[in-house]
């Protein structure tokens, strides 16, 4: 049996084999600490639950979804960007359901992209960018976002030859695994560049409702011109604490917005009506308790941040998302950093090259573990760097 020649070009995303793997560790009997999991560990709220066990819980919701109404879901995201972003959104045009973002993803890459395109895609990213343009058999041309920069594509420095060929690119922020932020500028930039060579812009955005320090990403869809150019994936996975149910949505430009929706008709039927119905109560309901979570994360990031510059190490404190990533001492590469505290500290960090070349020299530390556990994963870490 021989598969297909395109899966030699690319990785297996490690995320879950690690996540197996520590597992088994600790059925073992050792104590491992988790800090690479992005998986909220706090309970989704009671309004939420309640929604999805009354719809699952009723046997005429267990049909093909096409068999009810999206419109309400679909509205419950029109309002929602408008009430939390000030975006006006065509419910009926310019939104769409994603099986989680991840599933989105992998799509819009079949959607814009025929063989041998080329897209951008920043270095460090979340790989499934660069996997996922090279599974629909285009070109994945990588970008640098460097920290003198402060992670931000330096849209002035891509040859303009290579934009004029390019046909979108992919930017996430607030950023993972960076955890940088773009302000209005950046975004007003990038929307005339994007004009100007005729690219597609991907806001992969599934952070922005988890923020600090009264900061509040913004939406790139909320600039003048950027429906013209793009879509922006948004998720309930972690601004809403339920990465298991894998509601995404697709927002944004009407033309994706069709052929996404086409390329669906085919490769899905639908999402699952509970969840629909969960995820409008979700969306509609009370988001008070969010604050409260934001500050638990903040709480958590601080301790990170502190024990790192107790170390000697170099590390901004986030404004948004749940990570941290910091620098590591000099005489490892991220994987023997990251693989040598597993083994000798039962404490797992994502080495920076995981997520792209440009990666190297860091980790991706998650905040989705009690405080005090952080706490004694940062008290492992100075004994095993001293």
């Amino acid at each position: 049996m021989q598969t297909a020649k395109k899966l030699e070009n690319f990785n297996a995303y490690t995320g879950p084999a690690m996540n197996q793997k520590i597992k088994l560790m600790m059925a073992e009997g050792r104590d491992i600490i988790n800090l690479g999991l992005g998986d909220p560990d706090v309970t989704l709220p009671g309004h939420q639950l309640k929604a999805l066990v009354e719809a699952v819980s009723d046997p005429a919701n267990h049909h093909y979804p096409s068999a009810y109404p999206i419109k309400p879901f679909y509205q419950a995201i029109a309002d929602w960007y408008k009430h939390r972003h000030g975006v006006d959104l065509d419910p009926e045009t310019e939104v769409l359901y994603c099986l989680g973002a991840a599933e989105g993803i992998f799509q819009l890459n079949n959607c814009l992209l025929d063989p041998g395109d080329i897209c951008l895609v920043p270095d460090p990213a979340y790989p499934s960018y660069e996997a996922g343009v090279r599974i629909a058999g285009g070109k994945a041309e990588l970008y640098p976002l460097q920290e003198k920069k402060d992670f931000l594509p330096d849209l002035a420095s891509i040859p303009a030859d290579l934009a004029k060929q390019a046909k979108m690119i992919w930017l996430n922020f607030p950023n993972n695994p960076t955890t940088a932020i773009a302000g209005e500028e950046f975004f007003l930039t990038l929307i005339d560049w994007a004009k100007e060579y005729d690219i597609a812009v991907i806001s992969d955005n599934p952070y922005m409702d988890v923020c600090f320090d009264g900061y509040r990403p913004p939406s790139f869809l909320k600039f003048p011109g950027a429906k013209e150019v793009g879509v922006e994936l948004n998720s309930m996975s972690k601004s809403f604490n339920c990465c298991g149910w894998r509601v995404g949505m697709l927002s944004g430009n009407r033309d994706i917005i069709s052929g996404m929706a086409k390329i669906k008709s085919q490769s899905d039927r639908g999402l699952y009506y509970p969840l629909q119905v969960a995820a409008i109560a979700a969306l509609t309901g009370p988001v008070d308790w969010m604050e409260e979570r934001n500050k638990m994360y903040a709480e958590r990031r601080d301790v990170v941040v502190s024990a790192w510059h107790k170390m000697g190490l170099e590390m901004l404190a986030p404004k948004a998302t749940f990570y941290c990533w910091g620098k590591i001492p000099d005489k490892y590469t991220s994987k023997e950093f990251s693989f040598a505290f597993l083994e000798e500290g039962d404490v797992w960090m994502i080495p920076g090259s995981a997520y792209g070349e440009r990666g190297e020299g860091y980790v991706r530390i998650s905040c989705a573990q009690p405080v005090e556990r952080i706490a004694e994963a940062m008290e492992r870490m100075q004994k095993f760097i001293s």
